[in-house]
């Protein structure tokens, strides 16, 4: 007969090898919250689609030598070639969609802060969670419970407070603010791609096919807009190479590798400290100044997170069969 854990919720993340998920996820965090900061450093050689593009093509490299390594050592271990492995048509239809939702969230990201200002964008696309929770709700069927969409909303309210004294209603930035928004829309849907991936696929297989196809949608896209393809000096080598493999490998890689047992409303939600770790670090590297809603901004967040994490639906509910 088959019976349900009987676990709290609290219980389950603190468990084995839910705590795996749980770590990686923040450090996933703390790695993303790098990427606006390499972003700007890259930025002083190369435009922002060409910066995008190294990121992606230098990933894809980097996976596809770890794929072949990891082949190598399976067939050294087995003695004998391994099968080429065909995908159903479902898993490569989901896999070109991980890769064009990431594709589109990066470049309508970079796109709408060239045409509105940081606070503006961050705020907008930073509302991802709720497109998370919508789409989640109508094509994956799934449900949340009222402490669940308490601890979002108030996680958002966090999230809007770190950039509230910026924000700017002025309608020529109109545009810019659409971009943003169309681009947390996006960002909404990666993570439920990504969980319904992760039940069947590794985590290297799906971030090789998520870099390689936003490196061959950008690459078109580059070539138009920018100037420069490629950085010229050995610091700008550095920062793309930083930012693929901090942001990209790291940062995406251990995100995707907690969605095998963490909701992904739940990872979209926590995306919401991305913020408030990177205005820390713009502290500390560029002595940017910081100010009282920073702080605020992050005690709110943990709040929302800290509710939504009471919620069973901030774990991906686990069957195990008994005798």
């Amino acid at each position: 007969m088959l019976k349900a854990k009987l676990k709290f919720p609290y219980e389950q993340l603190l468990a084995t090898p839910t705590t795996a998920a749980v770590a990686s996820l923040v450090v996933s965090l703390v790695a993303l919250s790098f990427s606006p900061i390499l972003i700007r450093l890259s930025e002083s050689e190369l435009g922002p689609n060409a910066t995008i593009f190294n990121r992606f093509w230098i990933s894809t490299v980097a996976f596809v030598l770890w794929n072949g390594f990891a082949a190598a050592r399976r067939r050294l271990s087995n003695g004998q070639p391994e099968k080429l492995q065909l995908y159903p048509i479902r898993l490569v239809l989901l896999l070109l969609a991980g890769g064009i939702v990431i594709f589109a969230t990066l470049a309508l990201w970079a796109l709408s802060l060239t045409q509105t200002n940081v606070a503006n964008a961050t705020l907008m696309h930073y509302l991802a969670p709720l497109f998370t929770v919508l789409g989640g709700r109508l094509i994956f069927g799934k449900r949340f419970d009222g402490k669940f969409l308490i601890g979002m909303f108030v996680a958002i309210v966090g999230a809007g407070i770190i950039v509230y004294n910026d924000i700017s209603l002025t309608s020529d930035k109109l545009q810019g603010d659409l971009m943003a928004l169309l681009s947390a829309v996006f960002l909404g849907f990666y993570p439920l791609i990504v969980e319904q991936l992760r039940s069947q696929l590794s985590t290297t297989i799906i971030m090789t096919w998520c870099s390689a196809i936003g490196s061959v949608l950008l690459l078109p896209i580059a070539l138009l807009t920018e100037d420069r393809l490629f950085p010229y000096s050995l610091g700008g080598w550095l920062y793309a190479i930083l930012l693929a493999l901090i942001c990209q490998i790291l940062g995406l890689g251990l995100y995707a590798y907690s969605l095998n047992k963490l909701s992904s409303g739940f990872v979209s939600l926590c995306d919401l400290f991305v913020p408030v770790f990177s205005s820390l670090e713009a502290w500390v590297i560029f002595s940017e100044g910081l100010n009282w809603s920073t702080l605020i901004s992050f005690v709110v967040i943990v709040s929302g997170v800290y509710l939504t994490s009471s919620s069973e639906f901030a774990i991906k509910e686990e069957v195990e069969s008994a005798m």
